[in-house]
């Protein structure tokens, strides 16, 4: 597997992910090149540091970083050097076969898509972020690449939403829904009526809308919403996650009782922490590119990084790009064929 990791733009600097990148190569061994892609000096410092010294690394060197701050495209095309640029580069050019990047998301999807392309019949890529449920998981895309969408998108979405469940979480018939105001068929607005009878007409597994409350009940395994919906609701339940944490933190230890009742349910509390970490799901994938690209966390430590070169060799070894873009192909030729592209209202 060769990999290329964008070590500039997260919020916690290079060092970070230096640490992270040590981490992945102890942990996987299918690793047969680790590039870093960043300031040269940084990276040697950083290794030094970090006293890795491993033969799979492959330092390249970018003058430039993509900054919070920077408008994507423009930066993209403004800033050529940029790590985020340099690392797509790398898998455009068939030296890497997946890059990874904690920077500035609009920065990496607009890279990619310019340097990448999208996949024959792909119209939009999305951001499929894994969220925990009940029991099980559930994939939630678009997580934020695209603020606005039309209906073939909804439905593009759910397809890669679906292979991306089945082959990576192991769901073998995925559920998948549409994100709306209610499960009733009459709720929702143009854009998700629209999609969820596109959806209809496909072989997923679609149960019509789910709601906010159901995202985390196991009822469903792909959510499918509009990049801006999905932002929002990405950021709120892990602003949730950490608020919960905190009040119980601060109520568990009121008290001598609370603290004893505390201590003896520590293994429960653990495993409740691990499973809304972010950092344990690693990466989220940006499907839909013709390569493999890896979103990290901006505040992604080194758990999270390990976690995230993860992702990108599952990804590479389901194959998950070939499924999508014969899956795609498929559902196009059906709507086609049945004219109901044609028919469904498309908006801005």
């Amino acid at each position: 597997m060769r990999i290329a990791l964008d070590v500039m733009g997260g919020d916690h600097g290079c060092n970070v992910v230096i640490d992270g990148a040590k981490l992945a190569l102890e942990a996987y061994p299918k690793i047969s090149e680790l590039f870093l892609v960043g300031n040269q000096t940084d990276i040697e410092r950083g290794l030094t540091r970090a006293r890795c010294r491993d033969a799979r690394l492959r330092i390249v060197h970018a003058s430039e970083v993509l900054t919070m701050d920077d408008k994507p495209l423009a930066a993209v095309r403004k800033k050529k050097d940029a790590s985020i640029v340099r690392a797509v580069e790398l898998v455009r050019d068939g030296r890497a076969q997946a890059v990874i990047s904690t920077g500035n998301t609009g920065g990496l999807v607009a890279a990619a898509a310019f340097k990448l392309r999208r996949l024959d019949g792909v119209d939009r890529p999305a951001i499929a972020t894994v969220m925990p449920s009940a029991r099980n998981e559930f994939v939630l895309l678009d997580a934020g690449a695209n603020s606005h969408c039309r209906p073939i998108h909804l439905l593009q979405f759910a397809l890669m939403g679906s292979i991306y469940s089945r082959e990576i979480l192991g769901y073998k018939r995925p559920r998948v829904g549409v994100l709306s105001n209610g499960t009733e068929e009459f709720k929702g607005n143009e854009l998700t009526r629209a999609a969820a009878r596109l959806c209809r007409q496909t072989n997923l597994n679609f149960i019509g809308y789910v709601e906010g409350h159901d995202l985390f009940t196991d009822r469903v395994e792909v959510v499918v919403t509009d990049g801006f919906t999905g932002n929002i609701v990405l950021k709120a339940s892990e602003a949730l996650a950490k608020a919960i944490g905190r009040f119980l933190k601060s109520e568990l230890a009121a008290n001598p009782i609370r603290k004893l009742g505390a201590a003896v349910a520590s293994g429960a509390f653990l495993t409740i922490k691990r499973r809304m970490d972010p950092d344990s799901y690693g990466g989220a994938p940006i499907l839909g590119l013709n390569g493999i690209v890896i979103k990290a966390h901006g505040a992604a430590r080194e758990n999270a990084i390990k976690n995230a070169v993860r992702v990108a060799i599952e990804t590479i070894q389901h194959q998950v790009n070939d499924l999508i873009g014969r899956d795609i192909a498929v559902a196009n030729e059906r709507l086609a064929a049945t004219e109901v592209a044609e028919e469904v209202p498309t908006f801005a």
